[in-house]
């Protein structure tokens, strides 16, 4: 009886899709998608909803012109084989899957412009290959229940996010992560851990993206349950998180070479720390989503990281915990006396503040001017990125 049923599932997953809006906007300059592969080996957790995940990427392929070859057999990673496939979908793989001979073939695969996507459990699998670490862009560290929550989009010119609201709620199994992977990919939704019990990230990427070692990665944490494979914004999701992995359309990822968090680790000053508390400045750049800085209960307040040489800043993060700045400033200065305003607002609503500079200094300083509430101005982090 479980099999029927489990069949019967599987045809509902896939006549779901059929009916669900799945184009992703037309991009120039790019070759259409033409062959994917499906990996599902698990060597550890088995998720239930793999068969549905294989049916719904079966079903996008069909609507979309793209074949879909589906395997638990991983002799088909060598490099002859992998050639034909413009991307391959990690679909909530567990444990290790691979040899070092298979690993090596897929390493040269995504060194040759080959493309990645990660569903969900993709994140639970090789820990001991630190190479494909870097690819995912993090490792499970662990899950509360099956909860609702609300992700935020945090760009829509991505066609995997491009159809999404900025406000998504849904119920899914919510990864949190051993590092926090904003510094080296581009970040395209995150979960507000205010609307649910468990999240342990602060700022908590949920689904990004990256150029990698010449190839591309999409990765996304959602897709645990099987109801996942019939929500039509999901689906849409994960066909344009195959096309872009594909090269079938084009989109800003970034790049991480070259790219580093300047701030991590660096000398900080502030003007306050909350009394009573040990949430110093140190804490807003030790890559720890769990500590903080928070001030006084006062403004102005401003906390200044010193980068050790004038360094070129292409962007600075600001993650705010609850109390954050209304209004605040961002300045550099190369002798931590005479500073330039590079970026001022007095309408912050919190969470990630992501502010391009593209200016240079050897000091950063965040001058908030107005609290947005009755405490003091609180930081997760402040990154700096450039080089």
């Amino acid at each position: 009886m479980r099999t029927v049923a489990k069949a019967l599932l599987v045809a509902t997953a896939a006549m779901a899709v059929v009916v669900a809006p799945l184009a992703a906007p037309p991009q120039a300059d790019a070759a259409p998608l033409s062959k994917i592969l499906v990996f599902s080996k698990t060597a550890g957790f088995r998720h239930s909803s793999i068969d549905e995940g294989i049916a719904a990427i079966t079903t996008l392929g069909s609507q979309n012109g793209f074949s879909v070859t589906a395997t638990e057999d991983a002799n088909q990673f060598t490099t002859a084989n992998l050639a034909q496939y413009q991307a391959v979908v990690w679909l909530s793989t567990t444990g290790d899957v691979l040899n070092d001979t298979q690993q090596a073939a897929f390493e040269s695969y995504i060194r040759g412009g080959g493309g990645y996507v990660g569903v969900h459990a993709a994140a639970d699998t090789e820990y001991g290959w630190a190479w494909y670490g870097g690819l995912v862009g993090g490792y499970f560290a662990s899950h509360p229940a099956i909860q609702q929550a609300n992700v935020r989009v945090e760009t829509t010119a991505h066609p995997s996010t491009a159809h999404l609201p900025s406000t998504w709620t849904r119920t899914d199994e919510w990864y949190n992560y051993r590092t926090n992977p904003r510094s080296v990919v581009k970040v395209l939704a995150n979960l507000d851990e205010s609307t649910y019990s468990g999240g342990s990230m602060g700022d908590h990427p949920i689904t990004w993206c990256q150029n990698y070692q010449g190839g591309r990665a999409w990765y996304t944490g959602l897709g645990h349950t099987e109801q996942s494979y019939t929500e039509s914004n999901f689906t849409r999701m994960l066909l344009g998180g195959i096309q872009w992995a594909g090269g079938a359309v084009t989109a800003d990822c970034g790049t991480s070479t070259g790219v580093t968090d300047l701030a991590r680790g660096r000398p900080v000053t502030v003007t306050s720390v909350e009394p009573g508390t040990s949430h110093n400045g140190a804490n807003a750049v030790d890559g720890n989503s769990g500590t903080r800085w928070s001030s006084a209960f006062a403004d102005p307040q401003s906390i200044t990281v010193d980068l050790g040489s004038v360094r070129d800043v292409q962007r600075v993060r600001l993650v705010w915990e609850t109390a954050y700045g209304r209004a605040y400033q961002i300045q550099l200065s190369d002798n931590n006396s005479t500073w330039r305003t590079v970026h001022s607002t007095t309408t912050s609503d919190g969470g990630t503040d992501e502010v391009t500079v593209s200016s240079a200094g050897r000091y950063v300083r965040v001058l908030g001017t107005q609290r947005a509430t009755q405490w003091g101005y609180s930081l997760w982090e402040l990154a700096v990125l450039g080089s």
